[in-house]
C-alpha cells in the first residue's frame, strides 16, 4: 500500500482548488486534476475516494481556516462596535489573503454541497457569534432582527459586497472605474453598519 505524502495531498488539494474556482465544481474531474498536478490518478485516491470526498475534504479545510481567521482575538462578550470591528478586519483580511479559498467556499454555497457542508461548521462559531448577538441585544447596543439572516445580511453583506469589488478590482458594473478596499472606506462602511445596527 502507498504511504500518505502530506506536501504531495496539500499540492494536489490547492491545484483541486483552483481548477473549481476558474471552472466551476462541474469543470472538476479526477483525471483532470491529476494531469494539472503532474501526478498520476492512482496518486489521488490515496487521499481521497472519490470527487464528492475530495470537495467535501477542501470544504473542512477551507471552512475551518475562514473560522479560525474570524474568531482570531474575538470574544463574545465585547460590546457591538469592538466586536463587529474585529469581526469586519478579521473576514476582510482573510479574503484578502486566501481569495481562492473565499471564492471556493462561495461557489460551495450556491451548490448542492452546501448542506452537507454546513452540518461540518464548528459548534463554536455558530456559538460564539450567537452568543456575541444576544448579549449585545441583552445590553441595548444591538436592534433584535427578524430573522439571523435579516443580521447577517446587514452586519456582514457591506463588507463582502465591498470586498467583490475589490478582488474584481473595479467598482460598479459599467462604470469601468478601478476599485481598491481602503481603510477608510472599509472605516465609513462599517460605521454606517453600526448605525443601523443601533437601537
Amino acid at each position: 500500500m502507498r504511504t500518505r505524502d502530506e506536501q504531495k495531498q496539500h499540492s494536489v488539494s490547492h491545484v483541486a482548488l483552483k481548477m473549481i474556482v476558474e471552472e466551476g465544481l462541474y469543470g472538476l474531474s479526477m483525471q483532470k486534476l491529476a494531469k494539472a498536478a503532474g501526478i498520476s490518478p492512482a496518486t489521488i485516491y490515496i487521499y481521497y475516494k472519490d470527487k464528492d470526498d475530495l470537495i467535501m475534504q477542501l470544504c473542512v479545510a477551507e471552512a475551518h481556516k475562514m473560522e479560525e481567521a474570524t474568531l482570531a482575538g474575538f470574544s463574545a462578550d465585547m460590546g457591538l462596535k469592538e466586536g463587529l470591528r474585529l469581526q469586519w478586519k478579521n473576514r476582510a483580511k482573510y479574503c484578502m489573503e486566501n481569495p481562492l479559498g473565499m471564492q471556493f467556499l462561495e461557489q460551495i454555497r450556491h451548490s448542492p454541497y452546501h448542506g452537507p457542508a454546513s452540518g461540518l461548521v464548528r459548534r463554536k462559531f455558530v456559538e460564539e457569534l450567537g452568543k456575541f448577538v444576544h448579549i449585545n441585544i441583552e445590553r441595548g447596543q444591538l436592534v433584535k432582527a427578524a430573522s439571523t439572516e435579516v443580521f447577517w445580511a446587514v452586519a456582514y453583506a457591506p463588507l463582502y459586497s465591498l470586498l467583490k469589488f475589490h478582488m474584481q478590482g473595479r467598482g460598479l458594473a459599467g462604470m469601468g472605474t478601478p476599485f481598491i478596499l481602503t481603510d477608510d472606506l472599509l472605516e465609513n462602511a462599517l460605521q454606517l453598519t453600526i448605525k443601523a445596527l443601533t437601537p
